[in-house]
Order: structure tokens, then C-alpha cells, then sequence
């Protein structure tokens, strides 16, 4: 069945790229709502935004959906992770910014904030988007794969020529809550020079040490350290179950991103999306049986499944 919040969540943290502080009310929402984003600092125009995949206008450093009016929100893949992962269809994210906080660069918090106030199960079956065929998106040696599979499966790979993150693959059934203890805490990351160019064009005001993994030509220079040795890919599959969550429904299926981002992640799933013959709409009753292996009992909601989205 689908799920909201028991009561609504307030956090207030920097924009990764504009340095400045924003504040995010998100509150519960009746079923077959979605989750949606409230611009409250616009008010002479139509200031939502649903979460889907064709409102996506720029997925270059992260993924942003806009309306019709131009109001934008950015920086939405944590966020929309986190929901996924703590199994939240339906919410209203009020907004006072452009971007979503960055905290500390993964969905740690967010999810949290959630377990603090808790989930309500609600009267509607989820609505889940089955990969019925696998269609790939290629562009030169990246690609993203998105194929059928009995539970949500979630592969990939990175291939860096810094000797420190160098090449990981890292794979995990999406299933049993354990987005919270394999992914959840995975951070943003990026290479030193390349935070020196974004900030000299006016990117990532608000980065540091606190919200990212940097690295340079010698090792990790965050006095931390990783969380985990393979921190790198599990924060990529982190952004990749963000961006599939804009498909209209929960993704049911299995995606396999090489040396992907929130791009191809897109471009993939407007791709899948694209073909009629290779997904349909199912609603989902029952919570995991592991017993048979199936994640769930589904039946087809509708033949028509384009009127869903």
C-alpha cells in the first residue's frame, strides 16, 4: 500500500551550489498525490513542480525539475532517495530556494528525520512501473540498462582514473529497508581540481569538507575518511535509485548503470518510458514474502498504462 508521513519535517542546511541556506517543510499528502515540490518563496506564478522524470531540465551536476513558468528546484536526488528508500509515495516539499539541502551529501538525514516522525500506511495500493523488456542507453563507454527482474535490483559500475577511487562495482536488492544501512549514508564526491573549476564559475558555493568525499592527486583529504571502501559507487546507485523514483511509480525492475550519472539516468528512463511494449503499470498490496521470492503480489492497474503518468 502506499505510504506518507505521520507528521511534517522541517530541515534547514546550505545549497550545495548557491551557498545559501534553505529551508524545507515536508509535510504529509493523501494517496495518488506524489511527491511534490512547492517553490514558497515564489509566489506571482505557478510555483510547484511533481517529481517526474519529463520535468527533469538539467541532470549536468544534478538532477532538476522545472513547470512550465520556469521555477526550478535542484539538487533533488538525496531527497528523492531517501523517499524511495523509506518507502514514501506521497509528500508536499515546501521550499524556500532553488535547491534542496545538501546536509552532508547523502540521504543519512533525510531518511532520520522520516524515522523520527514516522510513515503512515494509506488506503491505495502503490502504483509501481514494471520493466517488462531491457533497453539500454548508450553514450560512448557509459551506459545505463534498465531490464525486468523480480525485485528492484540496483548494479553499476565507475571507472576513475584517480588511483583512489579507481574502478568499483557494487549490486543490492532494493528490498527489506536496508537502503538505510547499505546506502543511505554514502556521500557526494568529487575530485579537488574539479571543485576549483565549478567554484570559479559560480558552482558549489556551499561545498566543503562536510557535505563531500574530495579527493586529490593523494588519497581522500576529509579527516574521516570513508564510511565504507567502496562509499564511491554505493553513493552513484544512491543518486540512480533518486532518479529512477521520477518514473511515476515505484521502478520495478533492474537497473545496471556503467560509469553513469543523473544524465544518463534521465535519458534512460525517457527512453524506457518511450516504448510502450517495455513497461506496464502494476499495483502493489502486499509487503515482501520471501518465501516465494516475489517482492510483492501485483495486478495490473490499467491496460492503457501511458494514462497513469
Amino acid at each position: 500500500m502506499q505510504h506518507t508521513l505521520k507528521k511534517s519535517v522541517s530541515i534547514s542546511d546550505i545549497g550545495l551550489h548557491s551557498g545559501v541556506v534553505v529551508n524545507v517543510n515536508i509535510h504529509p499528502a493523501n494517496a495518488d498525490h506524489g511527491v511534490v515540490f512547492k517553490r514558497v518563496d515564489i509566489t506571482d506564478k505557478q510555483n510547484t513542480v511533481p517529481a517526474q522524470c519529463d520535468r527533469v531540465v538539467d541532470a549536468r551536476l544534478c538532477t532538476v525539475i522545472g513547470n512550465d513558468a520556469g521555477v526550478t528546484v535542484g539538487t533533488i536526488e538525496h531527497l528523492m532517495a531517501a523517499f524511495r528508500g523509506c518507502g514514501i509515495d506521497n509528500a508536499l516539499v515546501e521550499i524556500d530556494a532553488g535547491e534542496v539541502p545538501i546536509l552532508d551529501g547523502s540521504s543519512k538525514q533525510f531518511v532520520e528525520a522520516f524515522e523520527d516522525v514516522g510513515i503512515q500506511v494509506q488506503s491505495l495500493p502503490r502504483r509501481a512501473i514494471r520493466v517488462l523488456k531491457e533497453v539500454t542507453y548508450t553514450e560512448g563507454d557509459r551506459s545505463v540498462t534498465l531490464s525486468p527482474s523480480h525485485v528492484p535490483v540496483y548494479g553499476g559500475q565507475i571507472n576513475y582514473d584517480n588511483p583512489t577511487i579507481g574502478s568499483q562495482r557494487y549490486e543490492m536488492k532494493l528490498v527489506n529497508g536496508n537502503f538505510k544501512h547499505d546506502l543511505a549514508d554514502c556521500r557526494t564526491f568529487c575530485l579537488l581540481k574539479d571543485v576549483e573549476m565549478m567554484q570559479a564559475n559560480g558552482l558549489a558555493l556551499g561545498g566543503s569538507l562536510d557535505n563531500a568525499i574530495v579527493v586529490d592527486d593523494t588519497g581522500v583529504i576529509n579527516e574521516d575518511g570513508l564510511r565504507c571502501h567502496d562509499e564511491f559507487i554505493r553513493h552513484k546507485l544512491l543518486d540512480a535509485i533518486g532518479d529512477l523514483s521520477l518514473c511515476g511509480g515505484l521502478f520495478f525492475g533492474r537497473y545496471e548503470g556503467i560509469r553513469a550519472g543523473h544524465a544518463m539516468n534521465n535519458k534512460a528512463l525517457r527512453t524506457l518510458l518511450a516504448d510502450d511494449t517495455a513497461w506496464d503499470v502494476v499495483d502493489l498490496y502486499l509487503e515482501i514474502d520471501e518465501a516465494d521470492n516475489n517482492l510483492y503480489q501485483t495486478k495490473v492497474a490499467m491496460a492503457d498504462s501511458d494514462a497513469t503518468l
